[in-house]
């Protein structure tokens, strides 16, 4: 019991400390969470030596995360950006994934590990471009418009990478078809079920809740309702994200929408730094200090080709060139949503060509 409270408290006082410094420095928080977890993790300290329990809890940030998500994914707005949501917007994501999994597989890294890192990515962080446009007050100007078409697809993306990430990576590629259609077709009858639930059931069953006065009531029934989605995609052999995802979307319909966000902001920052400090346990120093050079040497061709890839997209649905040029410098980087897909999908064993190919799943996936 003591030495739990002592991890603790020096995994919060840790996470207070570099996420305060970092945003002084102007830095996003989640790179302090990161170092956190190097800090506390094997790697470093040493602190923590086994991750699973930690993992296990934070798998619910996710949870959180795509609830959230899908109560600011609007339809309407979905169709209002029509043009670049399904113009630019997949062949963005096709394009750079097919460019990533091609270049790592001629670079002799095994198919598994070419397609979770083709997925991570082709993706742009949702969350550091938003607040970056509001801060400059750029949400409705050109750029800010194609820049939020192209997320919007992308987190549409995410969501069905995460549905069928866990058959795509399976070694065995017989069954691969068969059971992605059954992954499918238990998805569509399950969008079907919290459409009607969220359309009808859910509203009447919120605005009970508000009748009662109590905000405490109307927390535990947010969650409540974001972790029964979750819960019901995962007795059905799919990611408890979908779920979450689906709930979110049927209430971002209601007008209880920003209520329930405000509500939950604070368990799924909380859960979602608990995530990412997680991610950094597994993160090894010494790797970096080996292959520092090619590390870099990555970043900057995949931020290069991701950015006159939006570039010329952009170009050919006749946007103006400081449009296209400003969109695809912001959306350029790859997203913490990676990290996401790369904890869930597996982690390689071989980090860098040379050593053996093949690939493990962490017993959290």
């Amino acid at each position: 019991m003591h030495d739990a409270l002592t991890l603790i408290v020096a995994l919060l006082g840790t996470a207070v400390a570099a996420v305060v410094l970092f945003r002084r420095l102007g830095m996003p928080p989640i790179l302090a969470y990161l170092l956190c977890g190097l800090a506390a993790g094997p790697f470093g300290f040493g602190w923590v030596n086994n991750t699973d329990g930690i993992q296990h809890l934070a798998e619910f940030g996710i949870v959180f995360l795509l609830f959230t998500l899908g109560l600011e994914f609007s339809i309407p707005r979905l169709m209002t950006l029509r043009r670049i949501v399904f113009g630019a917007g997949p062949l963005q994501v096709l394009l750079t994934g097919l460019a990533v999994f091609a270049i790592m597989q001629l670079l002799g890294f095994s198919y598994t590990l070419s397609l979770i890192t083709a997925c991570a990515l082709s993706l742009s962080s949702t969350a550091i471009v938003i607040r970056d446009l509001i801060s400059r007050g750029s949400v409705n100007t050109g750029y800010g418009r194609t820049s939020t078409g192209i997320l919007l697809f992308q987190d549409l993306a995410a969501v069905i990478m995460l549905v069928m990430l866990p058959i795509l990576t399976q070694e065995n590629a017989g069954p691969v078809w068969s059971l992605a259609s059954l992954t499918l077709a238990k998805s569509l009858l399950l969008f079907a079920g919290i459409y009607v639930i969220g359309r009808w059931v859910l509203p009447r069953m919120l605005e009970e809740t508000g009748r009662a006065r109590s905000d405490e009531v109307f927390v535990m029934t947010a969650l409540l309702l974001a972790l029964l989605a979750a819960w019901v995609t995962h007795w059905l052999g799919l990611s408890m994200a979908l779920g979450a995802f689906l709930a979110g979307m049927m209430l971002g319909e209601s007008h209880f929408r920003h209520q329930i966000e405000a509500d939950l902001r604070p368990f799924r920052d909380l859960l979602l730094g608990l995530f990412f400090i997680s991610v950094g346990m597994l993160v090894d120093p010494n790797l970096f200090a080996d292959q520092w050079h090619w590390i870099i040497i990555a970043a900057a061709a995949l931020m290069l080709f991701k950015g006159l890839l939006i570039f010329a997209l952009l170009r050919l649905l006749k946007e103006r060139s400081d449009t296209a040029m400003r969109s695809g410098l912001i959306l350029s980087q790859a997203g913490e949503f990676g990290f996401v897909l790369v904890a869930l999908g597996g982690l390689p064993s071989a980090p860098y060509p040379g050593q053996a190919r093949g690939c493990w799943s962490p017993s959290w996936s």
